[in-house]
């Protein structure tokens, strides 16, 4: 499994990390030296309270009771954490702006605003000045807040000043369809609702008021809707947020118990109804800060994750602020004017981390742009990505065409638990493919179907201890049969994360994709991204779909959907350069039985392709129920696969 090297660490920059750090803090404090990083990680999910009040303590995290023990109740799905402590996740936030008032803590680039920034005195200014506001309209500790809004600074004010209260918060992204917004919103009955009425996209103002006045009339529950007008005026009854973030309160946050709800994020929504998954305070406090770690992030970084509001990547964000470092929140299309946009971004604004969804750097290498000859990357350190697995002509291109001397590393985990399973390490070597290694605290394995360990070997992802950020329920699941069908219904007292893994002897990784989009030819298992990677690694291909089709009593066909590279034709000489490229880089066994030409693929609102209803659907499933086309970024690329079905069921 192991990948060429493609960097190697510095001493010097190996030993300043945080990692490196919080190693030497452990041995101090707790007398414990370990050989390499997977003792360490052993020692870190063998005796979890040690190692979770070591983070505590290390990051010198804010509370007004500390718990009597972090880990109350070591059994999953029942897990307890924290008992007797209180704390605000936004109080270890704002922390970082005593003494430091005038420093930079935010800058923000839109379409709609254009660039600004805000130090942290003003941050901490009009965070209180909103939740002041809101406790006038009603807001109580645990009233839920929802927003329709951009990645902004909008938008984290309004976080921050509702967790400040108490309140639970729910962010829905603006290009949301209303049905899909009203599926998330309606379940956890919102006290306020906060909305921008349009913002300008690829250099188009997109005009949203009929939209959110369909949502307004959809959400009974709201006794107040606060409105940030860009496209007309404000709407009758509702509050300017302008007229929310201008006065000087104090600020105070309401001490809550360790597992008091923070936020409501949802699952992707591409079949029933999105899952309303709840974290807590004290897990998300303790997660971020772990995060930290391994993204090796502290006060000197000037950090940017490009991601929409609609991504658990807009939560993980403010790991950085909680760190001290300045946030970069980019508002816009990636690709707008050009491809180059994003990396003049990173140069002018001197980013030291960058992370992005794997998407988006190889779609800049199919552009065929350089960065490293058309910007200053001097100031950057450290590339992040995730949402899919990043092939290694990927990790290739970012050595070549971006900067060879700097760190990338690739992360995978989830809006489930906020966090992610395998990860980087500011003191390894990084390998073309591979994620570094499993994260401290997260005791992450490859399980076959019975249950065994694999080593070395495609498995099922799976967590074998607890994790306190881990969901605290679903909202309005009451009996929490809803989770334990989610996570725990394959494995006794195991989560199962529903991703291919290989983890070899080192705890080196590779994701292969989603385990219930798995291709299975003649008993050999297959993720799709091996597939993916051959085909999309072709110039020629812009995009690709496959799907392994299992009927009882016949072999499976296996249809692959490709969207050819533009002016491109869909002949004989494409289809077998495509299955060349298979029968090369995976195996002849993976040749498709069909190759079938499409406009585009199926997406999630958050980018990933919708393999299993498609599936689904070409199985005879009702396209009206294998799907929510309100939670898709292309509802109508659906179309051409509902047609694809019905021909197919009458051949």
């Amino acid at each position: 499994m192991s990948g060429a090297v493609l960097w190697t660490p510095s001493q010097d920059r190996a030993q300043a990390s945080t990692m490196a750090q919080f190693e030497r803090f452990v041995a101090q404090t707790k007398g414990l030296t370990f050989e390499d990083y997977n003792a360490m990680w052993r020692w870190s999910i063998d005796d979890l309270d040690a190692f979770w009040n070591a983070i505590w303590d290390f990051f010198d995290i804010r509370a007004s009771a500390r718990p009597e023990k972090l880990l109350m109740k070591r059994e999953m799905p029942n897990m307890k954490w924290g008992t007797g402590g209180r704390t605000n996740y936004v109080d270890n936030i704002l922390k970082h702006s005593e003494g430091r008032e005038t420093e930079l803590a935010l800058i923000m680039q839109s379409e709609t605003f254009g660039r600004s920034d805000m130090a942290w005195g003003e941050l901490r200014r009009q965070v209180a000045s909103v939740a002041a506001h809101l406790s006038k309209m009603g807001v109580q500790e645990g009233d839920r807040v929802v927003a329709i809004l951009p990645n902004t600074e909008t938008a984290l004010i309004a976080f921050l000043a509702s967790a400040s209260l108490g309140a639970v918060w729910s962010l829905c992204a603006p290009d949301m369809g209303h049905v899909a917004i009203l599926d998330r919103f309606k379940q956890i009955a919102p006290k306020v609702l906060i909305a921008q009425d349009g913002y300008v996209h690829a250099g188009k103002m997109i005009d949203r008021r009929a939209v959110l006045a369909e949502i307004n009339a959809g959400l009974p529950s709201v006794v107040q809707f606060v409105t940030l007008p860009v496209v007309g005026g404000l709407p009758k009854g509702h509050v300017a947020w302008d007229d929310l973030t201008g006065d000087d309160a104090m600020y105070e946050a309401t001490q809550v118990a360790f597992e008091h709800p923070l936020w409501i994020v949802y699952s992707s929504g591409t079949t029933g109804n999105p899952k309303p998954i709840v974290h807590g305070h004290g897990g998300i406090i303790l997660e971020a800060c772990k995060q930290s770690l391994h993204q090796d992030v502290s006060s000197r970084d000037r950090y940017c994750w490009l991601t929409s509001s609609g991504w658990i990547m807009w939560n993980s964000q403010w790991m950085a602020l909680g760190q001290g470092a300045t946030v970069a929140i980019y508002d816009g299309a990636a690709n707008h004017p050009d491809m180059g946009v994003i990396w003049r971004f990173v140069a002018e604004e001197q980013l030291t981390y960058f992370g992005a969804g794997a998407a988006y750097f190889s779609t800049c290498m199919k552009a065929g742009i350089t960065p490293r000859e058309e910007v200053d990357l001097t100031a950057l350190r450290s590339l992040g990505a995730t949402g899919s697995p990043l092939s290694s002509d990927t990790y290739d291109w970012i050595y070549k065409d971006v900067k060879a001397d700097q760190w990338l590393a690739p992360i995978s985990g989830g809006t489930d638990l906020a966090g992610a399973f395998v990860v980087g390490h500011p003191g390894m070597p990084v390998r073309a493919g591979e994620m570094q290694c499993r994260a401290l605290g997260n005791a992450v394995r490859a399980f076959d179907p019975s249950g065994g360990e694999l080593v070395g070997e495609v498995g099922e992802l799976v967590c074998t201890e607890p994790l306190p950020s881990m969901p605290l329920y679903f909202w309005g699941d009451n009996d929490g049969a809803r989770l334990f069908d989610s996570y725990f219904a394959d494995y006794a007292g195991v989560w199962r994360h529903g991703d291919w893994i290989a983890i070899d002897e080192h705890g080196a990784s590779v994701i292969y994709g989603r385990s219930d989009a798995t291709i299975n030819r003649k008993g050999l298992r297959l993720g799709s991204a091996e597939i993916y990677q051959a085909v999309e690694g072709l110039d020629t291909v812009l995009d690709s779909l496959v799907v392994d089709l299992e009927f009882l009593g016949r072999d499976s066909f296996m249809p692959l959907f490709v969207v050819p590279a533009a002016g491109l034709p869909f002949d004989d000489t494409l289809k077998e350069q495509i299955n060349a490229a298979i029968r090369a880089q995976v195996s002849a066994r993976f040749v498709p039985n069909e190759i079938i030409e499409i406009a585009e693929v199926p997406r999630t609102l958050s980018g990933k392709k919708l393999e299993v209803p498609v599936k689904k659907l070409l199985l005879g499933g009702d396209p009206d129920k294998v799907v929510n086309r309100d939670s898709m970024a292309n509802p109508e690329s659906f179309d051409f696969f509902t047609a694809y079905a019905h021909a197919r069921a009458n051949t």
